[in-house]
């Protein structure tokens, strides 16, 4: 089974910071990971830009020290969320793109970029309650012909 979730009010932001910098330091992570802090979700997903999702992502990144060379930009109506859940939901985006999605190569809070049904995602492995599951973060643009591929490509499953 594959649930999918279109996420268009959550939060986001996207931080860039120079290794360095006070923001850097306070987000931290290794380029191609995340982390829960609390009900944000931070990713690493370049090795200068971390994203900043959930209800809290607005207060974490006010909350961050911009001096140096960083920046912080509210992608929340620029970008979309998608949630792609279900003991097949690597088996679908499989269908679509061209990455790994198993364990072995993108295993729970792993980050990368790949092409999803033709359209440029940022993708974070982040596991709900047990259950693998994938955040989709793309164009808002694409959103409405992303959402039918990956309704078909899901649907045999």
């Amino acid at each position: 089974m594959v649930e999918i979730t279109h996420l268009d009010s959550m939060p986001k932001a996207s931080v860039r910071a120079a290794d360095g910098t006070a923001a850097a330091a306070a987000l931290g992570l290794n380029f191609g990971s995340s982390e829960r802090r609390g009900d944000t979700l931070v990713v690493r997903i370049r090795p200068d830009e971390w994203y900043l999702l959930g209800d809290g992502a607005p207060a974490m990144a006010a909350s961050l020290d911009l001096s140096g060379f960083a920046s912080m930009v509210d992608t929340s109506h620029s970008r979309t969320a998608v949630r792609v859940t279900g003991d097949r939901a690597a088996d679908t985006l499989a269908k679509l793109g061209s990455a790994d999605f198993g364990d072995h190569m993108t295993p729970n809070r792993a980050a990368l970029g790949n092409g999803i049904a033709g359209v440029t995602c940022d993708i974070v492995r982040d596991d709900q309650s047990g259950v693998r599951s994938y955040l989709l973060l793309l164009d808002g643009s694409f959103v409405t012909y992303f959402l039918g591929a990956l309704h078909d490509a899901a649907s045999e499953f």
